[in-house]
Parts: C-alpha cells; sequence; structure tokens
C-alpha cells in the first residue's frame, strides 16, 4: 500500500532533521504529522496521527518505525485521563487509538504530539536549546533570545502531562511556533511540513547564534597546569594501557563493551579548571542520562601522572563511584522501584587522555559516549550565558528507575551468547580463521580480524558490519612489537580482549632429507613462537581485565598422528597442543580458559591448501589435487568432509557459555580418524 503523502512528507523530514547532529542527538526526539484517510472498514474520512514510534533514529527512519493513530480516539483520553500520578496508565491506552496493523509501538511522547493543535510537531534534543533548558535563569533567558515566538514550559516528566502542558501553552500563546522545555529540549509545530522544520530550525539557529553572541569566551575557566591533552601519540598509547583496567571496573556487575573518544571538545572539557564541577553535577536531558547514567566517574590526577598512578587511582575512584551509586539509589527507591541495574559508571573521563563509555555492546557503548559529547556542549552552552543547572537528582532518578524504562528494557530480545565478548582471530582473513571471525560476530562478539594481508583483513572486517562489530589489524606473528600493536587496536577499539584464537599458519610439507633448517625455523616461528607471542600478549590484557577469557589454539591432527613427509608442520602442531596444556594449568587461577581443536583435511577455502600444501598432500597421496578433499573425507569414520565452518562450530562450543568448566581440551574436528584420538 502507498504511504500516505502526509507520512511521506514526515520521513524526509525526519531524514533531513536527524541527518545534522546539530539538530538532536542520536535515537533522540520524535515528529509527527496529521491527516486524513479513508477508513477501511467503514468507507469514512479519518483523521490520524503518524508520529515517530519508540526507539529508532530520526535519519535513519522508515515507514515501520512509525505509529499511526485515530486522532479522535487519542484526544478522548484527555477525558479519562486519572491524573499525573497515573499517567503511566496512558501509554497503554495509546494501543486502544491505534489506526491498522504493524508500525512501530507508539512513545511516552504520542501525548504531545497529538494534543498539540497543529498539523506538524517536531520535538527535539539539539544541543543549543538544551542549553538554554539547563541554564539556571533559563526561562528569562528564552524570553531574551526569542521574544513572544518561543514559550517557556518548566520541566516536567516525558508524558501525558507534559503533552497537556504544551497543547494548553501553544493555545495561549497562538504567536508562538515553538517551546522550550525545561532541563530537556524543544518542540515545534506549524500547519505544513515545510513550516514546522522552518521554525525548528530557526529555534535551534537562534539559539546557537545566541549563546555564540552572549557567551564568555571560556565558559568551562581556565586551563589547568598538567592537564592539557597528551601529545597525540603518547595519549593513544596510555588510553590503550588503561583500557582493559578501566573496562574490567566497569564490568563489575555486567560485562561491558568498551568505547574510546579523545576528540577536541571532550580532551578541552577535561584540560580546564570547572570539570570536576560540572562532571558531577551530571547530564540532564533525559534520553542522555538514560545512556550515560546519572554522573561520569572522573579521574582527579593530572596528564603528568604516571600510568602506575593513574590505575592505583582509578580503582579507588571505582569503589568510591558504585558506593555513591548505591547511595543514590538508596535514597531515591520506592518499594515498587525497579532493582538496581548495576553501580558501575557508563563513562569513565581521563584528563589529558580522553573519554572512555561503555555499553552492552559495541553501538551501545559510542553512542553513549556521543550522549556525553553532547552533555559537554550542553554544559559549555549553559555556562556561557548563565549557570549549568541540570533537574534534581530526585527526577533523575525517576526516569532512569522508570517503570516503563524498565519495561522496555525487559522487551529486549535475549543476548546471543557471545554478547559483549571481544574476540581477536589471527589468520583470520581467509579460511578457518575468515569462518571463526564470521561465526563469533554472528554470536555477538566484537571482533578484531588480525591477519599478514592488510587487505584480506579488511575485506572481512567490512563484511562483518563494519567498526560496531570488527576492526582490521595487519600483523606479523613473528613479530613482538605488532602483536602488541594489535591488542593496543583492540583496546582502543573495543575496550580490551576476552576470546583469543591462535589461527595463522603455514605449511610446509616436505621428507625429512628435504625439510631445511630454514623451514623448520619457519615453520615454528609463525605457528609455535607466533602462538607464544599472542597468548602471552593476551595473558597481560586478560589478567589487567580480571574478566577471566578464553585461549583456543587452532591445532592439527597432525599434533597427536605421525603422517609422512610432515615433519616440521606437525613438530610445530604437537609444540602448539602442549602449549594448551602448559597454559591451561598456569592461567587457570585467572579465570581464563584454554583449549584447542585439532581439524584436518579442511581443504575448501583454506589458505594453506591454496599456498600449495594442497598439491604437496595430493603427491603424497598419488592422488588429484581437486580430489584431495574428498579423499580426506573416505578416510574418515563419518565419511564427511571437513569444512572451515565445522572448525568455527568447535570454537563457539569451546567459548559460547556452555562448557564454563572446561579448560587443556583438545576437540577433534576430523570427522573420525582413529588413528588420532586421543588417549
Amino acid at each position: 500500500m502507498a504511504l500516505h503523502p502526509e507520512a511521506a512528507a514526515l520521513l524526509a523530514r525526519s531524514h533531513r532533521l536527524g541527518a545534522d547532529p546539530r539538530n538532536t542527538n542520536y535515537a533522540g526526539g520524535n515528529t509527527s504529522a496529521k491527516g486524513t484517510d479513508t477508513d477501511p472498514a467503514t468507507g469514512r474520512d479519518v483523521e490520524l496521527l503518524w508520529v515517530k514510534g519508540s526507539g529508532g533514529d530520526l535519519g535513519t527512519l522508515t515507514a515501520g518505525g512509525l505509529a499511526a493513530l485515530r486522532l479522535d480516539r487519542l484526544r478522548s483520553l484527555v477525558d479519562v485521563y486519572p491524573g499525573v500520578e497515573r499517567e503511566d496508565e496512558m501509554v497503554a491506552a495509546f494501543d486502544y487509538c491505534l489506526h491498522g496493523r504493524g508500525g512501530a509501538a507508539p512513545s511516552i511522547d504520542t501525548a504531545m504530539h497529538g494534543l498539540i493543535d497543529a498539523a506538524h510537531v517536531d520535538h527535539l534534543h539539539p544541543d543549543s536549546g538544551i542549553a538554554l533548558a539547563t541554564a539556571a535563569d533559563g526561562e528569562q533567558l528564552t524570553a531574551e533570545c526569542f521574544g513572544e515566538s518561543v514559550v517557556w514550559v518548566p520541566w516536567r516528566r516525558p508524558g501525558f502531562q507534559l503533552g497537556l502542558d504544551i497543547a494548553a501553552v501553544k493555545a495561549a500563546n497562538p504567536q508562538a511556533i515553538g517551546c522550550v522545555l525545561g532541563g530537556h529540549g524543544i518542540t515545534a509545530w506549524g500547519e505544513s511540513s515545510e513550516q514546522c522544520e522552518a521554525n525548528a530550525l530557526h529555534i535551534i539557529r537562534t539559539a546557537e547564534a545566541f549563546l555564540a553572541e552572549r557567551g564568555k569566551p571560556e565558559p568551562f575557566g581556565p586551563v589547568l597546569d598538567g592537564y592539557q591533552a597528551l601529545p597525540q601519540a603518547q595519549r593513544r598509547e596510555r588510553a590503550a594501557a588503561l583500557a582493559p583496567l578501566i573496562r574490567g571496573l566497569a564490568s563489575t556487575d555486567h560485562p561491558q563493551v568498551g568505547h574510546f573518544t579523545d576528540t577536541a571538545e571532550v580532551l578541552d572539557f577535561l584540560a580546564r579548571a570547572e570539570h570536576p564541577r560540572l562532571a558531577a553535577l551530571g547530564t540532564s536531558c533525559p534520553d542522555h542520562f538514560l545512556r550515560t547514567k546519572v554522573a561520569p566517574l572522573v579521574l582527579d590526577l593530572p596528564a603528568t601522572a604516571t600510568p602506575e598512578e593513574a590505575a592505583a587511582r582509578l580503582r579507588e575512584l571505582h569503589a568510591d563511584y558504585r558506593a555513591d551509586y548505591q547511595a543514590y539509589y538508596d535514597r531515591h527507591a520506592t518499594a515498587d522501584s525497579p532493582a538496581i541495574r548495576g553501580a558501575d559508571p557508563a563513562i569513565v573521563l581521563v584528563p589529558g587522555v580522553g573519554m572512555f563509555s561503555f555499553g552492552r555492546d559495541k553501538q551501545t557503548a559510542r553512542v553513549a559516549g556521543e550522549f556525553y559529547l553532547n552533555a559537554i556542549n550542553v554544559m559549555r552552552g549553559a555556562e556561557a550565558v548563565s549557570t549549568y543547572a541540570p533537574i534534581e537528582e530526585a527526577e533523575k532518578f525517576r526516569i532512569e528507575y522508570w517503570a516503563l524504562e524498565e519495561a522496555k528494557l525487559r522487551r529486549m530480545p535475549k543476548p546471543k551468547p557471545l554478547a559483549t565478548r571481544i574476540a581477536l582471530v589471527t589468520g583470520a582473513g581467509s579460511g578457518i580463521g575468515r569462518a571463526i571471525a564470521e561465526r563469533l560476530v554472528a554470536e555477538g562478539a566484537c571482533v578484531v580480524i588480525a591477519d599478514l594481508n592488510a587487505e584480506n583483513a579488511a575485506a572481512v572486517a567490512q563484511e562483518l558490519g563494519g567498526p560496531d562489530r570488527a576492526v582490521a589489524v595487519t600483523v606479523d606473528v613473528t613479530d613482538e612489537a605488532q602483536i602488541a600493536e594489535a591488542f593496543r587496536a583492540a583496546a582502543l577499539a573495543f575496550g580490551g580482549v576476552d576470546l583469543v584464537v591462535n589461527n595463522a599458519g603455514i605449511s610446509i610439507s616436505k621428507p625429512l632429507l628435504e625439510t631445511t633448517a630454514r623451514d623448520w625455523d619457519l615453520q615454528h616461528d609463525i605457528m609455535a613462537r607466533g602462538s607464544f607471542l599472542v597468548s602471552r600478549e593476551a595473558a597481560r590484557t586478560m589478567i589487567e581485565q580480571g574478566l577471566g577469557g578464553d585461549l583456543v589454539y587452532i591445532a592439527s591432527k597432525n599434533a597427536v598422528f605421525a603422517g609422512p613427509n610432515n615433519i616440521a608442520y606437525s613438530a610445530t602442531k604437537a609444540d602448539q597442543a602442549h602449549q594448551v596444556r602448559l597454559l591451561a594449568a598456569e592461567l587457570g587461577e585467572h579465570g581464563i580458559r584454554v583449549n584447542g581443536v585439532n581439524p584436518d583435511g579442511v581443504v575448501r577455502g583454506s589458505g594453506i591448501f591454496a599456498g600449495g600444501w594442497g598439491a604437496q598432500r595430493a603427491a603424497t597421496y598419488g592422488i588429484a589435487e581437486e580430489k584431495l578433499g574428498e579423499f580426506y573425507a573416505q578416510r574418515t569414520l563419518l565419511k564427511r568432509e571437513v569444512l572451515p565452518e565445522h572448525v568455527a562450530n568447535a570454537v563457539l562450543a569451546l567459548t559460547g557459555g556452555d562448557l564454563t568448566h572446561t579448560t587443556g581440551l583438545h576437540v577433534p574436528v576430523d570427522a573420525g580418524v582413529a588413528a588420532a584420538f586421543l588417549r
């Protein structure tokens, strides 16, 4: 069915508004349009409201993200409204106003859009508008900025009563094009989509100009000695060193994925004298603190502090933060409040270095950081013309622990087995490594694609979804410096590493008398030495995080089976197999499990076989190379060919949560080779 012209215009307007971060934050605000359509049940005209539903983002809004409601029914809810103490009940009533099937669930702001007497309404969260909304004298500043064209509406939690309030303000001020909502954002309206958009942009740009013209030049105060940003290379190195510790602290109650930001705005804020006071006040807009928590954790040391001093102080501050957050919860919780959701920070600020943000996945962590950047911009604007004065702590708690927000969290799908896990897979640009990376991402992990071939690694990372799911690093596993850099990249991208798969390898298949010392050294450098170096760096990160972890070695049937013309490869696989046992015994006290997978005959998609190994093995067995997979299958007990995805299945089985008490194990993935049975 064709989209109604008013709904189509609404989508186009939403996309334009949502494409510019100056207009609203990610997933923030909502837009609506009213129009007449034919009721298929009666054939008569019916007035409808199309409004952005719960969740979603204006910039990418689709028709399925709109809720369509009958306007007469929605407006009739005024007659049954039980009052502000029971206004949450009205959200369920919206379902009885829906028109047709499908579409999004109506959001808490639906009443605002339906009750305002205007054909089009935009509710947005621009930094400039929130700066006025959170200024101590915001009402006066709004009047100075806009005259009578924009009206001040005192803070009220989003809901049915706020919709009534704004509708009354518009009725009493026919000259107004919109309003500033105290502590919250802006709302604009118009009789056409074009007029509504123009009014919204006028409010936003006028507020921006007012703050720029009236604002003092250094609203965050003077620069503190020692708090200036470190040089970029030193800053990134310090961030990578601190990230696993900070992620471990932020994951005390629930595992988290991390994100790091060192934009100029963040670094300038942390260099200024007023940042401790302002950070302690917390954010104000409901969208902000729902994602950033009531306040961040701020390291109270200069950038000149040593990494050891910073780490020790972060541990102390984290303990204080948890105690303070528990006290905040206890101050405001009632008998029917949802249980505390965790007392760890979502935002950690380190002067001279930047901001670490955390969430249940990479996108959530990244967006939390974006929201705190919005909050910094809001603080700057408010302090430039007045004093930053966010909503009261009790109101923040009412929204953070809102029953409706709790219900939304409960409706979220069950996390995938590897959700919040960060994996690094060597040799992930092709073959078995690629299949493992694909499976780990499919099961919820963030993955670092480590490969000697930079082009292959980048292509795989892009195909797996890009930087919110996978990043590529170029790694020669014989090079300690490159390995260390790969783990630094993982720390900056995701906060650390929980799961490492030693898969990188080559294979040299020659008889003993034809195997050179160089062959032997190359084989052992890449697989035995390389696995050792990668595992050592992984253990450093995992121990610093304190979250346990998994090391998985892709060994081989040849680790236990003595085949012909294969001395260098099989010996190094036996080395890897024993590393599994040695490291399982050593790292168990840190909660790090070490296991292995012993594949055999993985021909299809294999980089090793494509590099000449297949031809060598085929010659050894006296068969055509293209028949090698079939040959390997027929010598197995199950008569089945082993594919890269079968090895990936074994990695998931070892790391996906069911084998929590298993370490030091080797899992054969060879379709049954009796000579390779473990004894």
